[in-house]
């Protein structure tokens, strides 16, 4: 059985109780798990430590998506066994910038995609910037366009909205409006869909983590804007403080 994802249910858990359901080499597989990996959802993976029953450590430098499952890349091994229960800890800092980049990420793609129907192509968040590729094949000001969205998202943070977070049949939620703005399909044998919902701004389709409440993004800032081709233009913003 793959782990089940904990930050899908609580973004803001830091810690978790789990156990080591198989070690292969530096990768720890966990019945479950509040470490987002990578890539999913376009953000950088979580990074912290699991603690041993004795007290003692083991850093979790990098966690990746493997075959349905979530792989804890650890620094040393040697001391984890199937059946080995571990206290997960999340490094906190990194992971609530991603959140608050990451909700941002979903405003600003709103904007853009009620005033151009634009879709997003792409995209990478880390703890230090977002970055969103957008097709805007049909706009001529689209740097312009870019810092317009860019300013009506920070109009948005401030109203201080709630980010609800809820469960939805497949056939259900694919019949809200720009549930998907993905410009690709969802994988066919995802029967339920996690839904993000910014009210009265935005619903995507969205597994990853977000903070409670738009004010908690703070200021979002670009960072530069770069054409990558007629339809992809890309924009790097950074949340402040």
């Amino acid at each position: 059985m793959p782990a089940k994802l904990l930050y899908q249910y609580d973004s803001y858990l830091k810690e978790f109780e789990a156990t080591v359901t198989r070690v292969e080499g530096a990768r720890v597989f966990l019945d479950q798990t509040a470490f987002h990996p990578r890539p999913s959802g376009g953000l950088d993976a979580d990074r912290g430590r699991l603690v041993l029953p004795d007290g003692s450590q083991v850093d979790v430098i990098d966690v990746v998506e493997e075959g349905g499952d979530v792989a804890h890349i650890v620094s040393d091994p040697s001391r984890l066994e199937p059946g080995l229960r571990v206290r997960g800890v999340i490094d906190w800092e990194r992971r609530y910038r991603m959140m608050r980049l990451h909700t941002a990420s979903h405003i600003i793609a709103a904007v853009l995609y009620r005033r151009y129907g634009a879709l997003v192509t792409g995209g990478h968040i880390t703890p230090e910037m977002g970055r969103d590729d957008f097709d805007l094949s049909g706009v001529e000001d689209w740097r312009g366009a870019l810092e317009e969205a860019v300013r009506e998202a920070n109009e948005v943070a401030r109203r201080c909205i709630e980010v609800k977070v809820y469960w939805l049949p497949r056939e259900e939620a694919m019949r809200i409006p720009g549930v998907v703005k993905l410009a690709g399909r969802l994988p066919p044998d995802v029967k339920e869909l996690r839904i993000v919902e910014i009210p009265g701004v935005d619903v995507q389709a969205d597994g990853g983590p977000h903070v409670r409440n738009t004010c908690e993004i703070g200021e979002i800032r670009i960072v530069k804007m770069e054409s990558r081709g007629r339809r992809k233009k890309r924009l790097y913003y950074t949340v402040h403080p």
